[in-house]
């Protein structure tokens, strides 16, 4: 009988999965998303996608991982041989791809924590970002070698992934998440009172929670909804699947997906709240409409954030640290996961220990990622981050149901999983989600994308994201995407070690 690692308690579970969740995205991208689309108005969207798509595919990966008892590769092998095993290691590739750039971004946030104590970064907080942090190329495709100052920090947080995925399961990921997990809270709750707090705040409450109505009308509302409940929680690139496979054999499945899905989403409501409480205290001291100052992603933390805290009355400093170590704290707690994907595909896969497979898997991550800590770095990332979540993360979770819901027929046998275990029933409302809604939106969702990254119609001269040049597109971006799919297909080629195929402690 196999011996698999376990969580040593259901909280250290649902901790590890409310880390994975909660991540960069939470702070610096749900803001102004649910801004950007109706505001309050948009909360209804977000609401109704976090039932019919984000909870109902939490339960069905929570499902997959805690019944066949594997990483994504072998809970899909065991589900339907070699037919579905690609699609494990499709996740896995995709999860690779993005650690590899995610590290860098933890590694900017580290810097910045030290750069608050004395607001090192000055006046021009943009020309000290893509200046004198990043020192960035002239032209996308270059790499003009390293940047010290990202290097350094880069090679700080792969070291401490690298302590806590040796550490294993018990005693690494679920320690981490205990002490990672209750610091966020407590240190962004502090940033948020404090945000709440500045003259000004309540202009940009105001302007983050007053609904447009008009808006629930406009589909690409409802889209943007799932698209963010759908990358927000870490769904579809096998991080659920394989932190679900340490549950113990009785579980509450559905109940461990919805606090992990509720907790997600009440984190991204206090980031809306202390973001937007920062904006407008910073579009009244400068006169102008919350519409100017809000933006989200690298500008809003690196660049608009540094200016909001050089205007604070007073603490500038310790926001700033506070700010930056929360950033800090939600990446590493997301990164862990993201490379806990392939630690165990790896280590079952070739049945080699976890510590080689930590050290093949995360090792290799860590040289890749240093293109990012190079001059270039930053058109390299903006690029691949697009294109692997748009064409990676959201191509395997429409794919990861239709073939669950309607190749495989396997839902009924989820649900009677699940519900033998669960305090929740699932009722029709989970099958009709999975098979009809999630599908639906996916699927136009890929239509629409494929149609802005492939046709011509747009607002630059190339047609191209960013305007980005075909070869640098090519090669950072589609090639980025389709490598994750071909490389999952080519590794169900190779056999499994005689271990992964052994009785795994069936119902």
């Amino acid at each position: 009988m196999e011996q698999r690692s376990q969580w040593g308690t259901r909280a250290g579970f649902i901790m590890a999965a409310v880390g994975s969740a909660v991540g960069l995205g939470n702070i610096w991208r749900f803001p102004y998303v649910a801004y950007e689309n109706g505001g309050g108005a948009f909360f209804i969207p977000y609401l109704f996608a976090l039932l019919t798509a984000g909870i109902p595919i939490l339960v069905m990966e929570f499902t997959i991982g805690q019944k066949y008892r594997g990483s994504a590769p072998l809970s899909f092998f065991r589900m339907e041989g070699k037919k579905a095993e690609w699609l494990g290691w499709w996740g896995i590739f995709v999860s690779f791809a993005i650690s590899t750039y995610y590290a860098v971004i933890i590694a900017w946030a580290m810097k910045y924590t030290i750069y608050s104590f004395d607001l090192k970064w000055g006046s021009d907080t943009e020309g000290f970002l893509f200046g004198t942090v990043l020192n960035l190329a002239d032209t996308p495709g270059q790499t003009a070698g390293f940047v010290p100052g990202v290097l350094i920090p880069l090679i700080l947080v792969w070291v401490i992934v690298f302590g806590i995925l040796f550490a294993g399961v018990k005693k690494g990921i679920e320690m981490a998440n205990r002490i990672f997990i209750p610091t966020l809270v407590v240190v962004f709750l502090l940033v948020v009172l404090r945000a709440v707090t500045l003259p000004g705040a309540l202009t940009g409450l105001e302007a983050f929670f007053k609904p447009d109505l008009s808006q629930l009308a406009n589909g690409t509302v409802w889209v943007a909804a799932y698209g963010h409940i759908f990358f927000s929680l870490s769904i579809a690139f096998a991080i659920m699947i394989t932190y679900s496979s340490y549950l113990p054999r009785k579980s509450d499945i559905t109940n461990n997906a919805f606090i992990t899905g509720f907790a997600n989403s009440g984190f991204e409501l206090l980031a809306g709240i202390g973001i937007f409480a920062a904006l407008g205290f910073m579009a009244v001291q400068n006169d102008v409409a919350v519409s100017e100052v809000a933006t989200a992603g690298v500008g809003l933390a690196f660049a608009v954030f540094p200016q909001i805290i050089n205007e604070f009355p007073g603490l500038n400093g310790l926001f700033g640290v506070l700010f930056f170590l929360s950033l800090v704290l939600a990446g590493l707690t997301s990164l862990i996961s993201i490379c806990e994907t392939y630690v165990a595909g790896l280590s079952e896969k070739f049945g080699i220990s976890r510590n080689k497979a930590v050290i093949f898997g995360a090792g290799l991550a860590s040289i890749v990622s240093l293109l990012f800590a190079t001059r270039g770095g930053l058109y390299f990332l903006d690029t691949v981050d697009y294109f692997i979540n748009q064409f990676g993360v959201a191509a395997i979770g429409l794919v990861e149901v239709i073939a669950v819901a309607w190749v495989f027929r396997k839902l009924d046998l989820f649900k009677t999983h699940a519900d033998s275990m669960s305090d929740i029933r699932l009722g029709w409302w989970w099958k009709f989600s999975l098979m009809i809604i999630t599908p639906l939106v996916l699927g136009y969702m890929m239509f629409d994308l494929l149609r802005q990254n492939l046709g011509k119609k747009f607002d630059n001269p190339t047609g191209n994201y960013e305007g980005y040049s075909d070869a640098f597109i090519m090669g950072a971006g589609w090639s980025v995407a389709i490598g994750a799919l071909v490389l999952g297909i080519l590794f169900t080629f190779f056999k499994w070690n005689g271990r992964a195929l052994q009785p795994y402690d069936k119902d």
